[in-house]
């Protein structure tokens, strides 16, 4: 823009402003930096928009790995399998934190500068906020035909009167005007102050969703558990098959109670054809709660309907089936009796379990898969061809040794067999020994060892116990950013300038100025001019009737 552009836009009676640019910056050739004004530059650079954008992106790549490589505080014992299985790599990617991403010092950092660049870019607009809300609007500039929009047209009718139906038209419009001067000739108006309120509502609810994301993370603790049919869990660090605490959550901040799972009512789609045949319609469980002193209460729950006791919500993920196992020695004794859990696979809830009797010597081990609907397939082997309880059948192989060597942890879903013997059928040494046992039915284990029997079929529920404190306030500020949103992508910022020249005929001309792009502002324009003319009790003067002066 040229110094007399610059001169023909500002306001009228207005001294001319020069730059004042702050002794301590730099242009190319300019003064060395100081301290102060290094410190002043990174800050600026620190809480510009494009700096808290590129933040925002690379927090987002930064959680990637996350999702790539397993992590310790979800499951512990896959990382442990990765570093095991990349004795090169996997220490290197320790340090580096992939195992613990979102804990990391980098993740941190990053969090840390988005938070700090988003507060410095919102203080200063929200200052000049309150001030914009309580200051007129500007000054209408010296020549309007420069500004993107306008339009004119002469009048039969006086200044006066034109002014006066200009101001009533953008009155009308819910323009704000700035104060009449007597005499003047000129109207400024602006509206649109809530766009640039929704896009600071928009950038706070941002930050506060970014706060309540962090305080759940730090106050919060997530803990999974798998219960049967009847069986009680009693709240407890020790309680949980997976615990993850927040960095400020001891393991006596836990909430103490008490929970039975009474019954679990899982229905499947028998009568449907194709993709819907075997699917699940009924997915609910009946629990009862105890905490402290308080009456036990029987409540329902399901998938998207948690239980809630002390601040804790209590989620109903999956579901399963526990046969009941019998294991008697040679001497008839019990040796093992328990509901062991077998993990589904597929739709059909073809299952893979393992049953550890520890209580012989040497130990045994049992492992195989337990199917709902047993069916023999061609290519497939044995499957379940129905999720339900139709025709179940616990089909499984036995070792015999050390269970847990060296005292390794292990999976309670599967068995370390390198080191054990698989049981041979005493007829023929050279098969091994595998039994299909249906409910009720017991066999006897090759070598005199004893007998195993399938008592009977329950099922377990995989509860997701959650306490996040900051769930709640990221709802409500995630609302926030929505009406932020929609303030400052559906409001228009726009000023609008009127200016009445006196002559033979009265000369009005109307200008619209927009902040960004404003398709709509050309025809509010023209119907600020139309309504104008309309209101002055005049009307336009034709094109043929306007003279050389006039022009």
């Amino acid at each position: 823009m040229t110094t007399d552009q610059q001169a023909d836009l500002q306001p009228e009676g207005s001294e001319r402003i020069e730059p004042d640019y702050p002794k301590d910056r730099t242009t190319i050739g300019g003064p060395r930096l100081g301290l102060v004004g290094w410190v002043r530059w990174v800050w600026r650079q620190l809480t510009s928009m494009r700096t808290a954008l590129a933040l925002l992106l690379l927090l987002a790549v930064a959680a990637l790995p996350g999702s790539v490589f397993p992590q310790r505080g979800v499951d512990a014992a896959r990382v442990r399998r990765y570093l095991e299985d990349h004795p090169d790599a996997g220490p290197w990617l320790d340090r580096l934190g992939m195992f613990d991403v979102y804990s990391s010092p980098w993740f941190a950092s990053i969090y840390l500068l988005l938070m700090i660049s988003l507060v410095g870019c919102i203080i200063p607009r929200i200052r000049q906020q309150v001030r914009s809300l309580g200051a007129p609007p500007p000054r209408t500039p010296r020549n309007l035909e420069r500004l993107p929009v306008h339009r004119h047209t002469l009048l039969e009718a006086t200044p006066a009167e034109a002014v006066a139906a200009a101001r009533a038209a953008l009155a009308g419009r819910r323009f704000r005007l700035r104060a009449e001067e007597p005499g003047a000739l000129v109207v400024s108006a602006e509206k649109g102050y809530l766009k640039e309120t929704g896009n600071i509502l928009f950038h706070l609810a941002i930050l506060g969703v970014i706060v309540s994301v962090a305080v759940g993370h730090l106050f919060g603790w997530r803990g999974e558990i798998i219960v049967k049919e009847r069986e009680t869990f009693t709240s407890g660090a020790g309680a949980f098959d997976t615990l993850q605490l927040g960095p400020l959550v001891d393991e006596e901040d836990l909430p103490v109670f008490s929970l039975r799972l009474d019954d679990l009512d899982v229905q499947f789609e028998a009568e449907a054809q194709g993709a819907q045949f075997g699917q699940p319609r009924v997915f609910r469980g009946v629990a009862t709660v105890q905490q402290g002193d308080e009456p036990a209460l029987g409540e329902e729950f399901a998938v998207n309907h948690p239980l809630h006791v002390d601040g804790t919500s209590v989620y109903l993920l999956g579901n399963g089936y526990a046969p009941v196992v019998t294991v008697r020695d040679a001497d008839g004794q019990v040796v093992y009796q328990d509901a062991v859990t077998f993990l589904p696979q597929d739709n059909t809830y073809s299952s893979s379990g393992a049953i550890k009797v520890t209580g012989l010597e040497p130990n045994l081990g049992f492992v195989g898969g337990f199917f709902p609907t047993f069916a023999a397939d061609p290519t497939l082997g044995m499957v379940s061809s129905f999720p339900d309880l139709v025709d179940p059948a616990l089909v499984l192989t036995a070792f015999e040794g050390d269970l847990f060597p060296e005292g390794r942890a292990q999976s309670v879903f599967s068995i370390d067999t390198e080191g054990m013997t698989q049981l041979m059928k005493d007829e023929d040494p050279q098969t091994p020994f595998s039994v299909a046992l249906r409910p009720g039915e017991s066999v006897e284990l090759p070598g005199g060892r004893g007998t195993i029997e399938m008592e009977s079929v329950i099922r377990w529920g995989g509860l997701l116990m959650r306490h996040d404190p900051g769930r709640l306030p990221a709802l409500l500020f995630a609302g926030l950013a929505l009406v932020g949103l929609v303030l400052m992508l559906g409001v228009k910022r726009r000023r609008v300038f009127v200016r009445v020249g006196a002559g033979t005929h009265t000369e009005v001309t109307v200008a619209g100025l927009p902040k960004g792009t404003d398709p709509g502002l050309e025809e509010l324009v023209e119907r600020i001019l139309a309504q104008t003319v309309t209101a002055a009790g005049g009307r336009a003067v034709p094109a043929d009737d306007v003279t050389k002066d006039d022009r």
